[in-house]
């Protein structure tokens, strides 16, 4: 075995950023006691890490990279959601009654998958961590928006009432579920996909809004939201 992919998580590297006039990049790295950090996160962390570790000091010379995706959505194989799926399958089928003000990243599934492609190809991309992200950010009720426009047949049942910043901290004090969406708030959403640009040569090729209508879609074929 020559060269090992890991697909990782946007977790283990941009959610101790809350500079938000910087620019989050793959030298950043989260903060294992981040509050607010979920435990799915903080795993995710935790085996990079740990992947990065064996790998510097093995003497067998494994070439490594990671993909570090933020949201990912678009179309599933199967009935099968993640998580990223279900806030939108929440969204859009109205069990989401307010919504947060939360920036999010967002990827396409088919993005992810050239990125593993080019990752494993180019022989330059040892050694390194890539985000993957499309690019810009999008909040929670810029999404409730788009769904509601770009399909009308849903729009009676998505929310547009929101959760003021302000609750969401305060609720933070005594709930790790706020806790978590108060992190959320917090942390910077400029996130660079550069390196993937310049080192595997990669543009992404669907928007955040072309995934997340995908996601929809799929969701309605597999008769998931009705």
């Amino acid at each position: 075995m020559k060269r090992v992919i890991m697909t990782a998580n946007f977790g283990a590297v941009g959610f101790s950023n809350k500079d938000k006039s910087s620019v989050t990049t793959e030298e950043h790295w989260t903060n294992p006691n981040e509050k607010g950090f979920s435990v799915y996160e903080k795993s995710k962390l935790i085996a990079e890490r740990a992947a990065w570790d064996f790998v510097n000091a093995t003497e067998n010379h494994i070439e490594f990279a990671t993909i570090n995706p933020v949201a990912i959505l678009g179309p599933s194989l199967n009935q099968h959601m993640s998580l990223s799926f279900q806030f939108v399958e929440n969204i859009a089928s109205g069990k989401m009654k307010r919504i947060p003000n939360i920036p999010m990243n967002i990827i396409d599934v088919r993005d992810v998958a050239q990125l593993h492609v080019l990752a494993m190809k180019t022989p330059e991309a040892n050694g390194k961590r890539y985000i993957a992200t499309a690019d810009g950010q999008i909040s929670m009720p810029e999404i409730t928006q788009l769904i509601k426009k770009e399909r009308p047949e849903l729009a009676s049942k998505v929310s547009t009432k929101t959760i003021p910043d302000f609750a969401i901290k305060l609720g933070a004090r005594f709930n790790s579920e706020a806790q978590e969406g108060k992190l959320l708030l917090e942390m910077n959403r400029n996130v660079s996909n550069q390196q993937a640009r310049n080192v595997l040569g990669w543009t992404p090729s669907y928007t955040q809004e072309e995934a997340i209508l995908a996601s929809v879609d799929c969701m309605r074929d597999y008769h998931i939201l009705k």
